[in-house]
C-alpha cells in the first residue's frame, strides 16, 4: 500500500515536471506539451488503477489552484477552457494504457508503445476533440483538423513511452507495476 502511494505521488510529480518543458501554443488554445508523455507513462509503468490514480491526484492539485499545467496554469478555470476534454480524458487514457499493458502477453516495449498509442492518443483524442469543439464552438470535424497538428508529437511521445517502459522492465523489472 505504501509503495503504491509513493509511486502514485511520484508519477503525479512527473506529470507536473513535464509541464515545465516549454509549451508550444497553437491557434486552438491547446498547447503542445510533454505532459501527455507523463500520462502515457502512468499507465504503461504503473498499470491501469495506479496510473489513473496518479493522474487524478495531479488533476486534483491543478483544480486546487496549483500552477502545474504547462504555462503555469492551474485552478478550476482550466476546466472551462479548450483543454477541458483532454484533462477529463487524462485519467481514462492512463487507465486504458495500463489495462492494455497488464492484459497483453506481447513483449513489454511493443505492448507499451501500442498501449500509449491506443490510450495516450486515441482515447485522449476521443475526449479532447469534443471538448475542444464545444468550447471553441467548432464542429467535431473542425476540431479534429485542429487536433491533427498534435499527432506527430504524440506519436513520438508514444514511442518514447514504450522505450522508457521497456528500459524500466530491463533494469528494474520489479518497478514495472503494470506487469507485476
Amino acid at each position: 500500500m505504501e509503495r503504491s502511494l509513493t509511486h502514485i505521488a511520484l508519477f503525479a510529480a512527473l506529470i507536473a515536471i513535464l509541464g515545465l518543458v516549454p509549451q508550444i501554443s497553437l491557434a486552438s488554445g491547446v498547447p503542445i506539451t510533454a505532459q501527455s508523455l507523463g500520462i502515457m507513462l502512468c499507465g504503461t509503468v504503473l498499470g491501469a488503477r495506479r496510473g489513473a490514480l496518479a493522474v487524478l491526484l495531479f488533476l486534483a492539485l491543478v483544480a486546487a489552484g496549483l500552477p502545474l499545467l504547462s504555462g503555469g496554469r492551474g485552478g478550476l478555470g482550466v476546466f472551462a477552457g479548450p483543454t477541458v476534454g483532454f484533462l477529463i480524458g487524462f485519467p481514462i487514457a492512463a487507465f486504458v494504457a495500463g489495462w492494455i499493458v497488464e492484459r497483453t502477453t506481447l513483449p513489454v516495449g511493443f505492448a507499451a508503445t501500442a498501449a500509449a498509442v491506443i490510450g495516450g492518443i486515441a482515447v485522449l483524442y476521443a475526449f479532447g476533440i469534443p471538448g475542444m469543439a464545444l468550447v471553441l464552438k467548432k464542429s467535431l470535424g473542425e476540431a479534429a483538423l485542429l487536433t491533427g497538428a498534435y499527432l506527430p508529437g504524440d506519436a513520438i511521445k508514444a514511442v518514447l513511452a514504450g522505450l522508457v517502459t521497456q528500459s524500466i522492465a530491463r533494469m528494474r523489472p520489479g518497478s514495472l507495476l503494470s506487469r507485476a
